[in-house]
C-alpha cells in the first residue's frame, strides 16, 4: 500500500511538472510566432508542446481518478445476451422493450409537435432554415426508396425514414447509460419480421400468389423448398447482423473503460462519437438498403 501511494505521488508530481513545462513551451512558442511570424519549425514546436501539455494533463487526471475512485485496469466485461427484466404493474418486461416504448413515444411526440406547430408555418414557395433541412431529408429518402423499389418507393419511404430515426435514437440512449434497444436480439428480430412481412406483402401484391410461387420456383421447381427456406432466413439474418454489430459496439466501449481504468477519462467520450453516432447511422443505412433490396427482389 505504501509503495502504491508512493508511486501515485511520483506519477502525479512528474505529470504536473511535464504539464507545467509543456504549458510554458506552448506559451513561448505562441509568443515567438506572434513576434517573428509563423514558419514550419515554430509551427511544429507549437503543436508538439501543445500535445505534450494535453497528454500530461490527461495522465494527471487519470492518475487522480484511479487513486481516489479505486478504478484499476483489467479485462473485465460483463455481458448478457438478453436484457435484464423490470416489473411494471405486476408484469415483467425487458428493460430494452420499455426503453423502446419510451423512445417511440418521444419520437411520436416530436412528430406531433412538428406537424401541429412547425409544419403550418412552412412556406412552400420560399423554404428556408429548418424547412429546407426537412424537405431535403424527405426528398432524399423518397429518391432512395424509389430508386431501389420503383413504384412502391413512396409507400415505403415513411416507414424506412421512421426506422432510421428509431435506430439512431436507440443508439443515442447509450449516452445516458442505457442499453440500446437495437442491442437486444428480440427487438432486432421484431424489426426483421416486419421486413419479412413487407417482402411477402409486396411480392403477393405485385405478382399474386401464383406469380409469387412461380418466382420462387425459378429456374426450376426443385429449388422451391430452398427458396422458401432462404426467405424465412431473411429476418433471422437481418436481426443477428444488426444485433451483433450493436452489441459489438457496446462491448468495445466497455473494454475501453475496463482496460484503461481511471485513465479512461475522455477517451470513451471520443470513441462514443463513432459508436453512438457514425456507427448507428451506418447500421441503419445497411438495414434499410437490405430490406429494400429484398423487397425489390420479391416484386421483380
Amino acid at each position: 500500500m505504501v509503495k502504491t501511494k508512493t508511486v501515485t505521488i511520483i506519477e502525479l508530481a512528474v505529470s504536473a511538472a511535464v504539464f507545467a513545462a509543456g504549458l510554458v513551451m506552448t506559451v513561448a512558442a505562441k509568443s515567438a510566432i506572434r513576434q517573428h511570424g509563423e514558419n514550419k519549425k515554430r509551427k511544429r514546436r507549437s503543436r508538439l508542446s501543445l500535445a505534450l501539455t494535453v497528454m500530461a494533463a490527461w495522465f494527471f487526471i487519470g492518475t487522480l481518478i484511479a487513486a481516489y475512485s479505486g478504478k484499476t485496469k483489467g479485462m473485465e466485461v460483463e455481458f448478457s445476451l438478453f436484457s435484464e427484466r423490470v416489473e411494471l404493474f405486476g408484469v415483467t418486461f425487458a428493460r430494452t422493450s420499455v426503453l423502446m416504448w419510451i423512445l417511440t413515444a418521444i419520437i411520436l411526440l416530436l412528430c406531433l409537435i412538428f406537424r401541429l406547430f412547425l409544419f403550418p408555418r412552412f412556406d412552400p414557395d420560399h423554404p428556408k432554415g429548418f424547412q429546407n433541412i426537412m424537405e431535403l431529408a424527405v426528398e432524399a429518402m423518397d429518391r432512395f426508396t424509389c430508386g431501389t423499389v420503383g413504384e412502391y418507393g413512396e409507400q415505403l419511404s415513411p416507414y424506412m425514414f421512421s426506422l432510421g430515426v428509431f435506430m439512431i435514437a436507440s443508439a443515442f440512449s447509450e449516452l445516458f447509460g442505457q442499453r440500446p434497444p437495437t442491442s437486444d436480439l428480440v427487438v432486432t428480430l421484431s424489426m426483421g419480421l416486419i421486413t419479412f412481412v413487407l417482402i411477402n406483402y409486396y411480392g403477393l401484391r405485385k405478382k399474386g400468389l401464383g406469380g409469387r410461387i412461380k418466382a420462387l420456383s425459378n429456374p426450376t421447381p426443385i429449388i422451391l423448398p430452398m427458396k422458401i427456406l432462404s426467405d424465412v432466413a431473411i429476418p433471422i439474418s437481418l436481426a443477428c447482423r444488426l444485433f451483433g454489430n450493436m452489441i459489438g459496439g457496446m462491448i468495445v466501449m466497455d473494454l475501453l473503460k475496463s482496460v484503461l481504468g481511471g485513465y479512461a477519462a475522455g477517451i470513451p467520450a471520443v470513441a462514443g462519437l463513432y459508436f453512438n453516432l457514425f456507427h448507428p447511422i451506418i447500421q441503419a443505412y445497411i438495414f434499410i438498403i437490405l430490406s429494400l433490396t429484398f423487397i425489390n427482389e420479391a416484386i421483380e
